[in-house]
């Protein structure tokens, strides 16, 4: 359970950075008597492997822990007992955001240390129970607050939001098209964040820190800015693969894959070592379940899944003069309990048909086949695993 090295990312230009990891919450929500930060996962604490994950880049210069007083020691003998270096232990506040201004003072007051640290140009605020953070994603973000003031990471809405009435009746729903999760990390000029905490003295003071970020806010969609296409197919039929790739190319970032999934593909081994959380398989075979789950165990054994969702596209190309579907209640059942399983392992699976004969309205076709993926992708909708959908 080892987070990712992360060595794929190059170091921000001439910029000192630093990471604040806010580690004072005592896990009321989790039900336990430690707090989660200090729980054991493989025998060690949950703490030590976020530390852990940062350390490990080279361009962090300062790791500041946030702890409550009465852990302060605790986290002193995992540091020592870890060799944790570059870390230095904060006294934690009454509240989060407190918590998160004593972490921010080290760099500008002496209140909580004998010697000021180096004043970094940016600064990562990342929680401190969430270990499974990748370099490329915290480089996005610091690259972002450089140009922008401050960016944080995003994932598309999953479950429905709706909003109540005064009444405690449903008023409306939100379309969750049109909004997004935000999620740590999170970066920022360190100038802009700490003018920030220094106006936050009350809760109501939170508003005016907003107004002082809300110019410069970035918000970077680590989940569905980019897909991977793996092509599987025989000669008759790529030229419908060649224009669905190209007609997503045209709105998303593509990584392509052209090779059956028996070969151990190198570049396909470095896009799952990389973040792409999509994947299109276009084959032309009529089911491909069994291929389907070859590309389910690589997926698996890369570790991609454990961060965040996955999604998993599986397009058949069906060139038959028979345009209706063929697929009967036994097979769509078998399907449906294959996407199941596989939700267990964070993977969501869709199928998508394209089914063309006519080839004046091939483009129209894959058009309509691409803006289908593309919804998948941005939606990420649990609710439609298993279905399989025509194009």
């Amino acid at each position: 359970m080892e987070p990712s090295s992360g060595s794929r990312g190059a170091a921000p230009a001439a910029a000192a950075v630093a990471a604040v990891l806010p580690a004072g919450g005592s896990g009321e929500r989790l039900g336990g008597a430690t707090p989660k930060q200090f729980c054991a996962v493989q025998g060690r604490p949950l703490v030590s492997y976020t530390v852990r994950a940062m350390e490990r880049i080279s361009w962090i210069s300062d790791i500041i822990v946030v702890v409550s007083p009465e852990n302060i020691e605790t986290m002193k003998s995992i540091i020592e007992k870890y060799g944790h270096k570059r870390v230095t232990i904060v006294k934690g506040g009454v509240t989060r955001h407190r918590s998160i201004f004593n972490g921010l003072k080290v760099f500008a007051e002496n209140e909580f240390s004998n010697q000021l640290l180096q004043k970094p140009e940016v600064v990562i605020i990342h929680d401190a129970v969430r270990p499974f953070v990748e370099e490329d994603i915290l480089l996005k973000v610091v690259m972002a607050a450089k140009d922008h003031g401050a960016a944080g990471a995003i994932r598309p809405l999953v479950s429905t939001v709706i909003a109540s009435a005064a009444d405690g009746c449903l008023d409306h729903s939100l379309e969750r098209a049109r909004y997004r999760a935000s999620e740590m990390p999170q970066a920022f000029l360190f100038n802009i964040i700490y003018e920030a905490y220094q106006q936050v003295t009350y809760k109501r003071d939170l508003y005016a820190a907003e107004s002082i970020i809300k110019g410069f806010f970035l918000i970077t969609d680590s989940l569905s800015q980019q897909v991977c296409v793996i092509t599987s197919v025989k000669e008759d039929v790529a030229q419908v693969s060649f224009l669905l790739h190209e007609s997503l190319k045209s709105q998303i970032k593509v990584e392509a894959v052209s090779m059956p999934l028996s070969k151990n593909d190198g570049h396909l081994q470095d896009i799952f070592s990389g973040q792409c959380y999509s994947f299109v398989y276009i084959n032309d075979k009529k089911y491909a379940i069994e291929e389907t789950q070859q590309l389910v165990d690589m997926l698996e054994k890369s570790n991609i899944p454990l961060l965040y969702p996955v999604v998993l596209i599986s397009v058949h190309l069906d060139v038959s003069e028979n345009t209706s579907c063929s697929i009967g209640m036994e097979e769509l059942t078998r399907i449906k309990k294959f996407a199941r399983e596989v939700k267990k392992k964070n993977i969501l699976l869709y199928g998508l048909l394209i089914q063309y004969e006519d080839c004046l309205l091939l483009q129209e076709t894959v058009n309509s086949a691409a803006a289908l993926i593309l919804a998948l992708i941005m939606d990420r909708n649990p609710e439609l695993i298993g279905q399989l959908l025509v194009a």
